[in-house]
C-alpha cells in the first residue's frame, strides 16, 4: 500500500520519491497546502478506490498516516 500512496504523491504534489517516507509530514516536508491536500486525496480515491473521509483529513499529518488510515478502512 505504502508504494501505492508514494507513487500517488510524487505524481499530485510533484516532490521527490526519496523524500516521500512514512514519516514524511504532508505540509511541512512535502509542502502541501490544503487544495494539495483536497487533490491528493481525489487523487487516491481515483486510483485505489478509497480515500479519506473528509473529517479525518485535516488529521493526516503524515504519509505514514494516510497509509495506515487506508489499510483500515479498505
Amino acid at each position: 500500500m505504502f508504494e501505492k500512496v508514494r507513487n500517488i504523491v510524487v505524481d499530485t504534489l510533484g516532490c521527490d520519491m526519496e523524500s516521500v517516507t512514512m514519516e514524511a509530514r504532508i505540509s511541512e516536508d512535502l509542502g502541501a497546502d490544503s487544495l494539495d491536500a483536497v487533490e491528493l486525496n481525489l487523487a487516491l480515491e481515483e486510483a485505489l478506490g478509497a480515500g479519506v473521509a473528509d473529517d479525518e483529513l485535516v488529521n493526516m499529518k503524515t504519509v505514514g498516516g494516510i497509509v495506515k488510515y487506508l489499510e483500515a478502512h479498505a
